[in-house]
């Protein structure tokens, strides 16, 4: 089971840090990601990493989100800086290859 949270409106240039807590398989073995899906859009990939802490940024939020994960608290973050209005979207936790959290969502908006 996969539950995200922490989202909300945030102001262009501010920070948000959303959260994933993992339960149910063995979270430091397995590959973590962030996906969102904007109004009308299709999901999308946004960041990886995996059970050895590499990390991979689509190049639309690359130097401006840092995915990161907590082995202990089986945690997953994505942390949000200087976001932009086109970064507004429901954002999903997801395990490959077919486990999705509920979804948060964000707001970018003055």
């Amino acid at each position: 089971q996969l539950q995200a949270f922490g989202g909300g409106l945030v102001q262009p240039g501010g920070s948000l840090r959303l959260s994933c807590a993992a339960s149910g398989f063995i979270f430091r073995l397995n590959t973590m990601a962030w996906y969102r899906q904007a109004p009308g859009k299709q999901r999308e990939l946004v960041a990886t990493i995996t059970s050895g802490h590499s990390t991979n940024y689509s190049d639309s939020v690359k130097e401006r989100f840092t995915i990161s994960r907590d082995n202990v608290k089986k945690t997953v973050y994505l942390q949000m800086n200087n976001p932009k209005p086109e970064d507004t979207a429901v954002y999903y936790c997801h395990r490959p290859p077919s486990n999705w959290g509920q979804g948060t969502l964000v707001t970018v908006s003055s």
